[in-house]
């Protein structure tokens, strides 16, 4: 899923989204609700109107860029108290004010606001923090209870740090919510990569086959097919997006670094597997004058080509799903 965080993925259009198939965006309570502000996008007729995307929208809880702005928070039962990164100004989010957000944008899916417990953790930390972010989505899901929400379904948030034990406990409390999805939070935020796959499969394993079972903020293209052979049905990542304007491109060969002075006068295509628009029509010398020069056209090009690999790459995990083939691990994909 490729990250709308404003309300728009970085450096593409909608129109360009659609063509390369892209079936659903995220977009993110916290800073939607800092700028232009909820109620407006209620008043132009909710997310999907006012960001012209038809399609399906998951919004993230504000959650974790509470977590990653840490500097300017304070944690406590009712809520999050911070200071806006915009201006300074404080704001409580709560459980519920988070809901209110949601569905006052409109998402299809809404997540359950959550403590994102920061890695490393001590037991006890992230015992508190996987307490916290129960109680929290049971507050979340007595406010669909209440006002039942047609055409918005709750997804609640596996945490519990590092501890196997913790995940594989959340799991299952979340699950006796009997909630329509479910993710596991608190991934790739900085742990060695096998800690999460560990992490991951001790979810998963509690989790229910006929749900949907989404892994937030991951990964690469290699990840992707480990996290799905684990039994992950859904993934956002800025990676795609970020590497881009940064000139980092995943191919089938592997990451290419465009800025390199060794495709100065490389005239073949960026990806010659690639059946994207940018690997059709540019070669590697032209994206990379692009990049060194600074245009905005590099980052628009970038940005195409990586998210055309991730969908793809999704696209052929289904596919393998569907042949009953899914590789155990893939080498090649960067």
């Amino acid at each position: 899923m490729p990250v709308g965080t404003r309300a728009t993925v970085k450096a593409i259009s909608q129109t360009e989204l659609e063509a390369i198939g892209a079936e659903i965006i995220l977009g993110n309570t916290y800073h939607l609700y800092l700028r232009p502000g909820h109620q407006l996008i209620a008043a132009m007729g909710g997310l999907h109107r006012f960001a012209a995307w038809p399609h399906p929208i998951l919004t993230d809880s504000g959650g974790f860029q509470v977590f990653s702005l840490s500097t300017l928070n304070k944690i406590e039962e009712d809520g999050v108290t911070f200071r806006s990164h915009l201006d300074g100004s404080q704001h409580q989010l709560t459980p519920e004010l988070s809901m209110a957000i949601q569905r006052a944008l409109g998402s299809d899916i809404v997540m359950a606001f959550d403590d994102c417990t920061p890695y490393p953790a001590t037991e006890p930390v992230a015992r508190a923090s996987l307490e916290r972010t129960l109680r929290w989505a049971e507050r979340c899901r007595q406010v669909f209870e209440r006002e039942p929400s047609p055409g918005q379904a709750l997804f609640g948030i596996v945490q519990g740090s590092s501890y196997p034990n913790l995940r594989r406990e959340a799991a299952q409390r979340l699950v006796a919510m009997d909630l329509p999805g479910y993710a596991i939070g608190g991934v790739s935020v900085g742990e060695p990569r096998e800690l999460s796959y560990e992490m991951v499969r001790a979810a998963v394993a509690e989790l229910p086959p006929d749900k949907p079972r989404y892994l937030m903020g991951v990964g690469t293209p290699a990840e992707l097919v480990r996290y799905a052979q684990l039994g992950i049905d859904m993934m956002d990542c800025v990676l795609p997006t970020r590497n881009a304007r940064n000139g980092l491109l995943f191919t089938s060969e592997g990451p290419v670094s465009i800025k390199n002075a060794r495709y100065a006068q490389d005239a073949g295509p960026l990806d010659p597997a690639c059946g994207c628009a940018v690997c059709r029509r540019y070669s590697r010398a032209y994206l990379r004058h692009l990049f060194q020069s600074g245009e905005i056209l590099a980052c628009m090009l970038n940005t195409h080509h990586n998210l055309y690999h991730y969908l793809d790459t999704m696209r052929q995990l289904r596919h393998a799903i569907e042949l009953e083939r899914l590789p155990e691990r893939d080498a090649h994909r960067g």
